[in-house]
């Protein structure tokens, strides 16, 4: 035992192995497997000293710190599957769960997945363990630390296709581990961390349900069951919406409103706030309810346009949107959404129920949504206002080419390879590279299950693996691209491609519809994908090439991520978009329809 590996060999262990390299022939060094030392007959000459070098040695090997994790039968009777995440924070006030960032500022995590974890047993966290941003537990250094536990649960799907997979189910959190209801965690505690320290962790707390959001005169919800989904997924799913609707709205029952959908990542509610900031609010704080209050106010008052705005809730196991579409790994979303969900709020809250006066916008992976569903479902809906939308055109995929490029980490050449950014900050100065992100992700959940960023690109973008699980676009170790995966993503949502490919079809469908804004210095370096969808849409206005899309292009210039347009300071999206809405609806609108009763 005090001769096997527990992990890779590390700064702390090479010292000693080179010492005795001399009498000593390492037969196997891989993570996990039993060695032994072959020592030369010097060696044997003195007992004391293959004794002295033997305990040298085992002290070495074995010599890091570890984690043992269990929990409570008070916080859970039965046994459990999930993702155990320790976080490691240098930071001694405040919770560790959250202290996870991008950056250099996040604090450390380690992770193993668990399968069937009884009360009371222990996991152990220790070499083995997957780290960000140090890889192992070995590379932390000697000091104190406060530590916490959690344990992201993990429900079994039976999948219509045949797969079983284990994926966090959401509960109203939009696919946070760090705050997901049911989810398991410890209590932070300060620890001093040596060499060989064995700290053990209880998870005694439940992280509890999100209390059910409460209608208002202006602000109201809707949840459905989705039958889709649910025969996707093998177990009940639901959608959910929230609805902002106009002053009058319960007087005049006979009034029917325009209404547009706005995307974002999985949303509370909106900013709206319908009683004014207390004198105790200062800076950001006092500001963004300052904005909120005074969109209410304008909302209320009459002065714009009588329409119904709608957030939509449709966080799937894999990320905190569905991105909106059809998708192999998340189910058909872009079916439910518009066939199941959208016409029930269209029902209930007495929408003109016509494309012409049902819009999109939403910003970044909003953004992307918005211009998808106008594209896949191009005669449904009458105009999309896509902001900062998520690369739209893979040949810019931010800083990779899917097609070309092999290495999805790297630059690379014949003697030298450059790490790829993923995030500068307005100084240009880089904050996380495409490496660095995608292995903090695998350290939150392996096989796409952290619920980041990129884990949603393969999701959505990508196929279904052998497995079941999400077949990943690049190997998260290496970073190599795998070409037939990077073809897929062309064939299905590559969106200047798309266009490309079906203009023909889709170009009468979508003259006038497609509105973009983006920054020139995007923060996530979007801006390149979209001045190729620009590229394409411009030539259709060549001969041959029609029809014209007829739309826009917007761009800030110097603007960082999320360019909406030239908002004057301190205006809701909402109150700047609504009179833009109303008036292109007012255009589009076909001869005899009303667009005077909701203005």
């Amino acid at each position: 035992m005090a001769a096997q590996l527990s992990g890779p060999l590390n700064h702390r262990t090479f010292a000693t192995t080179h010492a005795f390299d001399w009498c000593a022939n390492t037969q196997h060094l891989t993570q996990g497997v039993h060695f032994t030392w072959n020592l030369c007959p010097l060696c044997y000459s003195s007992s004391m000293r293959t004794a002295a070098l033997f305990i040298i040695l085992s002290t070495t090997l074995i010599a890091a710190p570890r984690f043992e994790v269990s929990f409570s039968a008070k916080a859970q009777a039965s046994p459990a599957d999930g993702r155990l995440i320790v976080i490691v924070s240098k930071e001694l006030e405040g919770e560790p769960r959250f202290q996870v960032s991008w950056g250099t500022e996040t604090q450390q995590i380690f992770g193993i997945d668990v399968d069937g974890l009884q009360p009371g047993d222990t996991a152990r966290v220790d070499s083995k363990a997957a780290g960000h941003p140090l890889r192992s537990v070995n590379d932390l250094a000697p000091g104190k630390y406060n530590v916490q536990a959690v344990l992201n649960i993990y429900e079994t799907f039976h999948r219509a296709g045949g797969h079983t997979v284990k994926l966090h189910m959401d509960h109203g959190e939009g696919q946070q581990w760090n705050s997901a209801p049911g989810n398991l965690m410890s209590k932070p505690k300060q620890v001093e961390i040596g060499a060989d320290t064995v700290v053990p962790i209880e998870m005694t707390e439940v992280i509890p349900p999100i209390d059910p959001p409460k209608d208002t005169k202006y602000v109201r919800h809707l949840r459905i069951e989705s039958k889709l989904l649910t025969a996707f997924w093998g177990r009940p799913m639901h959608l959910g919406a929230i609805v902002l609707v106009p002053a009058g709205f319960d007087e005049n029952q006979q009034q029917h409103y325009p209404i547009a959908f706005e995307q974002t990542h999985f949303p509370g509610g909106f900013a709206f706030r319908e009683t004014p900031p207390t004198p105790a609010m200062k800076g950001g704080e006092r500001r963004q309810a300052d904005r909120a209050y005074r969109f209410f106010q304008e909302w209320s008052s009459g002065r714009l346009p009588k329409f119904l705005v709608v957030l939509t809730q449709h966080a799937t196991p894999y990320y905190d949107d569905s991105y909106g579409i059809n998708t192999a790994n998340m189910g058909p979303y872009g079916d439910a959404l518009t066939k199941e969900l959208y016409p029930a709020v269209e029902k209930q809250f007495r929408a003109i129920g016509e494309p012409w006066a049902r819009v999109l916008f939403g910003g970044s992976t909003g953004g992307w949504m918005t211009l998808a569903q106008q594209i896949f479902y191009p005669e449904y809906f009458g105009g999309a206002w896509g902001f900062c939308p998520d690369p739209v055109d893979f040949h810019a995929f931010q800083l990779t080419n899917v097609y070309t490029d092999k290495n999805a980490y790297f630059d690379i050449g014949p003697f030298q390879k450059l790490p790829r950014p993923v995030g500068r900050l307005p100084n240009d100065h880089i904050f996380t590279t495409l490496e660095d992100f995608s292995r903090q992700e695998s350290v939150i959940g392996t096989r796409g299950r952290s619920g980041g960023q990129m884990d949603a690109f393969h999701a959505t973008f990508g196929p279904a693996g052998p497995d079941g699980y999400t077949a990943e676009l690049w190997n998260p170790e290496t970073g190599d691209i795998d070409p037939e995966i990077a073809r897929y993503w062309r064939e299905h949502f590559d969106l200047t491609a798309t266009l490309q490919r079906d203009w023909e079809r889709l170009g009468p469908s979508l003259i006038g519809k497609l509105h973009i804004t983006m920054g020139t210095k995007d923060t996530f370096y979007l801006d390149a994908a979209v001045h190729k969808m620009e590229d394409f849409l411009n030539s259709t206005k060549l001969p041959g090439k029609g029809p014209y899309y007829g739309g826009s292009v917007e761009y800030g210039n110097n603007e960082p991520h999320c360019f909406v347009g030239n908002i004057p300071p301190g205006e809701s999206l909402e109150v700047y978009y609504v009179p833009v809405f109303a008036e292109y609806m007012r255009k589009m609108a076909p001869k005899g329809a009303d667009v005077d009763s909701w203005r």
